[in-house]
C-alpha cells in the first residue's frame, strides 16, 4: 500500500486531529499507513482537545494547587481516548494486542502485533503543571525493541509530533528531523545529557560518572520526550539511571534510531532485546556516536540497575 504524502500542520492544539495520517494495522503483521487505523493522529487531537487544563488561578495570584483527583480523571481520560481508537481499529477488522500502561495487556484478537501505549508519559509533569507530557504509542510486529515498527510521540507541551516508520526516517512536525553533530567540550565531555528515573538515590549514585561524562545534564520528566531530543541532538545523549519499561520508550527508542542515532538497553544480550511488555526491564542510553553509549552506560546507577526501587 503506497504511503500517503505528509500532512500539514496547523498552529495551536485543534490541528492535532488533522496533523498525522493514520497509522493502519490490518491484521496478520501487517504495518503501514493505511484504511484501518486511525489511531495516534485521533488520540493526539483527542488529548488536545478533551483533557482539562491546569487552572492558573486568578490574575496576578498563585496557581491553584494540584488537585489529585483531577489528576487522576486526566489520567483515565487519556487512557479512554486511547482505547476509543483502538475499539474503532477493532471494529474495522484489525487483530492486535494493546499494551498499556493503565489497563495492562488487553486481547483485540492476535498477539503477532503489539500496540505498546502510554497515554501520558510524564504524569506528574502534567498534575504539577509542568510543560512536558506525553502520549507515545509504538506499533510492533514482535516481542522486543527491535521488533517497533512505528513509533509516534505527541508532546503536549510545545505541541511536538514526533514520527518514525522502520526503514523511513524519523519525523518532527511532518519534516524530517535535521541531527546536528553531536558536541563535546574541550575536555571531552558530552556537553549536555538528559537523565531520567531521576531519584535522589540514583542521582546520588551517578554523581561521579556523570562528572567525568557530562558537561551539564537535564532531567525533563519523560523517557519519551528526552530520547526524541537525542533525535536532533538538542542534547548529545540520554540515560535512564533505573531500569525502563516498554511503554516508556518503545516509540520514541525508534525514532532517535532512524534519525541516525544510536539506543541500547543496557543489561541486555541484545542491545535492542528488552522486551515489550509491562515489567522494568533495563536502562536505556542513547547518543548520536557509537562511542557515547558506551560512556553513559558506565553510570552507576544505570549498571545497578536492579537496586530497589
Amino acid at each position: 500500500m503506497p504511503v500517503p504524502g505528509p500532512p500539514t500542520i496547523a498552529s495551536g492544539p485543534s490541528a492535532c486531529s488533522t496533523a498525522l495520517r493514520w497509522i493502519g494495522v490490518s491484521g496478520g503483521t501487517s504495518l503501514g499507513y493505511g484504511a484501518h487505523g486511525k489511531l495516534p493522529g485521533g488520540v493526539a487531537g483527542g488529548l488536545a482537545r478533551r483533557l482539562p487544563r491546569r487552572s492558573r488561578g486568578p490574575p496576578g495570584g498563585a496557581a491553584r494547587a494540584p488537585d489529585e483527583s483531577r489528576a487522576r480523571d486526566r489520567d483515565q481520560q487519556a487512557e479512554d481516548i486511547v482505547f476509543e481508537q483502538l475499539e474503532h481499529l477493532h471494529d474495522a477488522g484489525a487483530r492486535f494486542t494493546a499494551v498499556s500502561e493503565e489497563r495492562g495487556v488487553v486481547d483485540f484478537g492476535a498477539d503477532s502485533v503489539l500496540v505498546v501505549i502510554d497515554p501520558i508519559d510524564g504524569s506528574m509533569n502534567a498534575k504539577r503543571g509542568l510543560t512536558h507530557h506525553a502520549l507515545s504509542i509504538a506499533v510492533a510486529d514482535g516481542p522486543t525493541m527491535a521488533d517497533v515498527q512505528f513509533g509516534y510521540v505527541f508532546d503536549l507541551g510545545p505541541g511536538e509530533e514526533w514520527r518514525a516508520e522502520l526503514g523511513g526516517g524519523a519525523l518532527l512536525d511532518d519534516q524530517p528531523v535535521r541531527p546536528q553533530p553531536q558536541r563535546r567540550t574541550a575536555d571531552g565531555k558530552l556537553e549536555l545529557i538528559a537523565i531520567e528515573s531521576a531519584d535522589p538515590r540514583w542521582l546520588a549514585a551517578s554523581s561521579d560518572a556523570l562528572c567525568d561524562v557530562a558537561h551539564r545534564v537535564r532531567a525533563m520528566g519523560s523517557i519519551a520526550i528526552s530520547l526524541c531530543q537525542v533525535a536532533e541532538t538538542r542534547v548529545d545523549g540520554m540515560a535512564t539511571l533505573w531500569k525502563s519499561r516498554a511503554v516508556d520508550c518503545a516509540a520514541a527508542q525508534l525514532i532517535v534510531r532512524e534519525s541516525g542515532g544510536l539506543v541500547r538497553f543496557t543489561g541486555m544480550e541484545h542491545p535492542l532485546g528488552a522486551p515489550l511488555d509491562l515489567e522494568p526491564r533495563a536502562p536505556v542510553v542513547a547518543a548520536r556516536t557509537p562511542e557515547a553509549p558506551e560512556e553513559l552506560a558506565g553510570l552507576p546507577a544505570t549498571q545497578a540497575g536492579t537496586m530497589e526501587r
